[in-house]
């Protein structure tokens, strides 16, 4: 059993050390394999081209569905629609071992980082959109008994041409008994409700104090044991100025006061100074769309803790102000990655598509005033 369970927690543990250095990459190439690699994919199964599936409208296409123990190790999808909410009206979930709440749920779009509802590129660890249109994902996900993929059309439109490739590895021995499960949850805030739009200027609020992170943008939830490993978030902004006056906070087994607090949004993400108007893509972190500070104004950043994911042996809460000591009133989209244990706590029910699309809502305060 050891000689079959050291692959996995070797892919596990050591994949963003893996993916960062190409010589430790080739290095373990010389290494036995103890599994069998397989694929799930939308291929015409004729031999001819056809090689996508279509989605109708309420319609749920199951991408994979296969016996364990194994291990998820890539997902690549790219979409052919007419419809121009696509992104938001296909739904991806993820169940293992025969649970009957998913571990994973998120409209496509967001769970690949692109939460405005459009398409941008970017390059990080474990998220990818490249040119054109092509969305990777590269989080290793275990299972003992099943997995199974799908995607739900939750639109009026159909979506014309849905291509998937799922590469898997297949054991002959079960993973270890402690292997914790990829868990990814979206959530929004459209618009986050601000303690005040009588306000000019974000510094209006420095005198405001927020300890116990009240009124926070809420990333995700969890109850178990397991570690938050990060976080895609898309902000349309209600109003102007800058929108990333808000901390970090992070609430570890229970605590009333968090134990990891940051020094503002840009600083979270790895950027500063508002990140200086310029997009950027890194490995951990980036901001690949940044907006004008208007309302009106669109961003999108993500940062990754496969350097040191944040630990939780009983639950962890992890947050973010919308403006200092949240004041704003901006348009939130997220969708948080984390292993844990199993069962997990039950997600909160996913808002409606018309709901999930991103428009401006009429909230006052800088720039919308007459909206």
């Amino acid at each position: 059993m050891k000689k079959n369970v050291i692959p996995v927690l070797v892919c596990l543990l050591t994949l963003p050390l893996i993916a960062q250095d190409s010589s430790t990459w080739l290095s373990s190439l010389p290494q036995p394999k103890d599994y069998v690699q397989h694929r799930s994919s939308s291929y015409d199964r004729s031999g001819g081209n056809a090689d996508a599936r279509r989605i109708g409208p309420g319609e749920t296409l199951t991408l994979l569905d296969e016996a364990g123990p194994g291990l998820i190790t890539h997902v690549w999808v790219t979409i052919a629609s007419d419809d121009p909410n696509h992104l938001k009206a296909l739904v991806l979930r993820m169940y293992w071992d025969g649970e009957s709440s998913p571990s994973v749920e998120a409209p496509i779009g967001d769970f690949f980082g692109l939460g405005l509802g459009d398409y941008h590129l970017y390059q990080s660890i474990p998220l990818q959109v490249s040119s054109d249109k092509a969305l990777n994902c590269f989080f290793p996900m275990p299972f003992q008994k099943r997995a199974r993929v799908t995607v739900t059309n939750e639109g009026a439109i159909k979506t014309d041409a849905f291509y998937f490739n799922i590469d898997y590895r297949a054991y002959n021995k079960p993973l270890a008994a402690d292997e914790l499960y990829f868990h990814a949850q979206y959530r929004q805030a459209a618009p986050a409700q601000g303690t005040t739009n009588q306000w000019k200027s974000n510094g209006d609020m420095d005198s405001k104090k927020n300890l116990d992170g009240e009124g926070n943008y809420v990333w995700m939830e969890a109850t178990g044991r397991g570690h938050f490993v990060g976080v895609t978030m898309s902000v349309l902004q209600n109003q102007d100025k800058w929108w990333g006056e808000g901390d970090d906070m992070f609430f570890v087994d229970g605590e009333k006061l968090p134990s990891i607090n940051g020094t503002g949004s840009e600083d979270y993400f790895l950027g500063a100074w508002d990140f200086g108007g310029h997009p950027f893509s890194y490995g951990l972190y980036g901001a690949p769309v940044v907006g004008q500070e208007v309302a009106g104004g669109r961003s999108s950043v993500y940062r990754f803790h496969l350097d040191s994911p944040i630990a939780f042996t009983k639950s962890l809460r992890a947050t973010i102000e919308h403006g200092h000591a949240n004041h704003r009133s901006d348009n939130y989209f997220s969708v948080a990655y984390w292993y844990q244990s199993e069962p997990h706590a039950a997600f909160s029910p996913l808002p409606r598509l018309e709901d999930r699309i991103p428009r401006i809502y009429a909230v006052g305060g800088p720039g919308n005033a007459g909206k």
